[in-house]
């Protein structure tokens, strides 16, 4: 719990001068602001991440790549959140360099995602069910990356206290997914979710999602560290994040196949 308060801390820091407490809400009402907030922020934005996967033993490994996002059209004073387009580069290391991970995520349907690997000149369509797998070998799943939609689950507001919602979802179909449920600790103030829980059917967990470190960029709440843990392996994923910006003003045309091959250089220095 140790990163949570620090994390903790900054978020309340930040809110004090900024507005006053939140009030009680419907749980789908805190579902969808705390949606917004983890994946909506600004109408498109870029990251540089390094990865770090650490499995049981200690042994490290290590991942570097660039993380572009464009929001479609949304109404953003009612929180009504639509369609994106991620768009991920990697540049370290050797055997993974120019190779391109892209997500068009649909509202009314499955998201569409590929994946470009250079060594083959190969693009490959990533099926919906494949959504739970490892994102490049790490802890982290592709859905992780992309967000999960919030119509997928079933939402119970278990815990409530002075500084948390505390959430349990169910999903409507078991069988497409690994665990039983997840709870989310989203904070009051600014619905940043700080912690996540996956648990399978006898109620072990067995992943858990930790945000390590909070920045405020460009007025926005913003996780720059995470952590992703497998308790079944023993094996973690930290994620940093620098060079965090919003409203860059990213066309939609990089947001294609044709940009699978040929990454929009411009946009990822």
């Amino acid at each position: 719990m140790t990163y949570l308060f620090k994390a903790l801390l900054v978020l309340s820091v930040f809110w004090a001068g900024s507005a006053s407490p939140a009030l009680a809400l419907d749980v789908m009402e805190v579902v969808k602001k705390a949606n917004h907030v983890s994946y909506y922020k600004g109408d498109d934005g870029r990251a540089k991440v390094n990865m770090r996967i650490i499995d049981d033993q200690g042994r490290e490994r290590a991942r570097e790549f660039v993380i572009l996002r464009k929001d479609n059209d949304q109404a953003e004073e009612e929180q009504i959140d639509g369609g994106q387009k991620f768009y991920v580069y990697f540049n370290k290391p050797a055997d993974v360099k120019k190779m391109v991970f892209m997500v068009i995520k649909n509202m009314d349907r499955d998201d569409d995602r590929w994946l470009y690997l250079p060594a083959l000149d190969l693009v490959k369509r990533i099926a919906a069910s494949d959504e739970r797998t490892s994102f490049v070998g790490s802890h982290f799943y592709y859905e992780d990356v992309s967000g999960r939609g919030i119509n997928e689950d079933n939402h119970e507001l278990v815990e409530e206290n002075d500084n948390f919602y505390v959430v349990k979802s169910t999903p409507k179909d078991p069988k497409s997914v690994e665990f039983s449920s997840y709870k989310s600790w989203i904070h009051k103030a600014t619905f940043l979710p700080v912690k996540t829980e996956y648990y399978d059917e006898q109620g072990q967990k067995i992943r858990s999602y930790t945000a390590l470190k909070v920045e405020v960029v460009s007025g926005h709440p913003t996780v720059t560290s995470a952590r992703m843990e497998d308790h079944r392996s023993g094996g973690k994923t930290l994620m940093d994040y620098s060079a965090v910006k919003y409203d860059v003003g990213l066309p939609d045309k990089i947001f294609s196949e044709r940009y699978l091959r040929k990454a929009p250089i411009k946009y990822l220095r």
